[in-house]
Parts: structure tokens; sequence; C-alpha cells
């Protein structure tokens, strides 16, 4: 198959890219003249849209469809990608589902492993396809999308935080065994960034969440995608195992 990147183009795959966080991560790598993978599981119109305006801009990208948290599907996936552009270079674990709240006397194990299918088995399948890649490349930026719920750890969220601490857990043992290798591995953690999924949210709820940020306003997708850009540049090579929490200050590592 004929590769759409240009020569000596670096690959970036962002999971759960057609909307949200993840579209304008993909649309700032391609600024940054990444190839973007632009994956999506069922948003396939919203997935085609990002890829258009990566283009517009003069970048290059492909939408690619899989359920990252199937594991048969991340293999073909990644195969898929390094056929059509070449091996990863950077992987943007992003990819999410829904957050319910659920208090303490209706929590079971499955509302635990719904979430630990996003934020443990999802990347620990991507990582395991995409590493041998970067291995060979003596390069790789793996950056995984986590929360500052962690630290806020609202009540009747347990199964959500738990699973976002594992995810940071993850990212720290992955630094250290895959740092020989030249890949490093960050969490960026954003704190509330209103997009699609927050369209309910009431006047109220936002004015109290602003009383409590120092910086006076709500997070942007743009901050958390210049974030990522920042990681994924060759100017981080020696930055990983690292959290990068971007609130505004709301809470303070």
């Amino acid at each position: 198959m004929t590769s759409l990147a240009f020569a000596g183009q670096r690959v970036a795959l962002v999971t759960g890219a057609s909307r949200g966080l993840g579209a304008g991560i993909a649309r700032r790598l391609g600024a940054e003249g990444y190839f973007v993978a632009v994956n999506y599981r069922s948003g396939a119109d919203q997935a085609a849209e990002v890829v258009e305006s990566i283009r517009q801009a003069g970048g290059a990208a492909d939408a690619f469809s899989a359920d990252v948290t199937d594991e048969a599907a991340v293999a073909s996936l990644v195969e898929r990608i390094t056929g059509t552009a070449g091996p990863i270079a950077v992987l943007v674990a992003n990819a999410t589902g829904p957050q319910p709240t659920v208090a303490i006397d209706d929590l079971d194990w499955e509302d635990h492993l719904a979430q630990l299918d996003f934020f443990v088995k999802s990347p620990t399948l991507l990582v395991r396809a995409a590493v041998p890649h970067m291995r060979e490349q003596r390069f790789g930026r793996i950056i995984q999308i986590g929360s500052d719920m962690f630290e806020r750890a609202l009540p009747e969220m347990s199964a959500y935080v738990a699973a976002k601490g594992a995810q940071l857990g993850l990212t720290r043992s992955w630094a250290r065994e895959l740092g020989p290798s030249g890949i490093t591995v960050n969490l960026v953690a954003p704190g509330w960034i209103p997009v699609e999924r927050h369209a309910d949210a009431s006047p109220q709820e936002i004015a109290a969440y602003l009383a409590e940020v120092p910086m006076g306003r709500m997070g942007t997708i743009e901050d958390i995608a210049e974030t990522v850009a920042f990681l994924a540049s060759d100017r981080t090579g020696f930055i990983t195992g690292q959290r990068i929490t971007v609130n505004g200050g709301h809470t303070i590592d």
C-alpha cells in the first residue's frame, strides 16, 4: 500500500480522536507536521471532518476505526496504520467511555472493569502493539490522557478515580522499562475541559468550579493539545515518567 505520509514524517496515533480532546490533539499534531492516525469507534463522519481539517491546514491524516479495548482490533489498527503511513512514533492514549457516578452501596466489580477497560486494558494493548516499532526506531513518545480527578477524589466516582490512579502507575512503571529504548512515557492530567460530554453543565456548576481555579478561567482543548504536542516533540527526550497537570492550579501536585 502506498504511504500517505511524507518522507521522514513521523506518525502519531491519537485514540478517541473524532471529537473533544482527541480531535483537538489530532489537529495540533497535524499542525506540528505529524501524519495523524485519527482513531474512532463510532463517529465516522466526525473523524472524517477532523481528517479533512488537518489536510485543509496543510497536514496529513487518515481515519482508522477500531475499538481500542479489543485486543484483535488494536493489533489490526496498528498494522493498518503501519501499512498506510509507517511505524507509529507517537501514541496518544485518549479514548474514554462513560463516567457515571456510582454510590458505594451500588458499586460492584463490573463498574470497576468498565473504567479499567479504557484506562488500563486499552493502553496496555496499544503499547504492546506499538512498542516493537518504537524500539526499532530508537524513538517513541507514549502520552496518556489522565485526569486531575485522582487528586480531587470526588464522592461516587471511585471506580473512575481508581482506574485513573492505575493509569498513572502504568505510566511510571513503563517509563522505567522503556527508557533504555529511547521511549518516553508521560501523562497529561486535564482539569475540567468543557467538551461535548459537558453540554448539560449548569452555569451554577461552572461558577462553583471556577471559584476554585486560581487562573480564573476554564481550561480549553488547546491547553491540553499544546501540552501533548510539547511532550511529543524532540525537545522532551529527557522527560519521562511524569504527570503534567493542566488545570490552572485547581490542584497542586
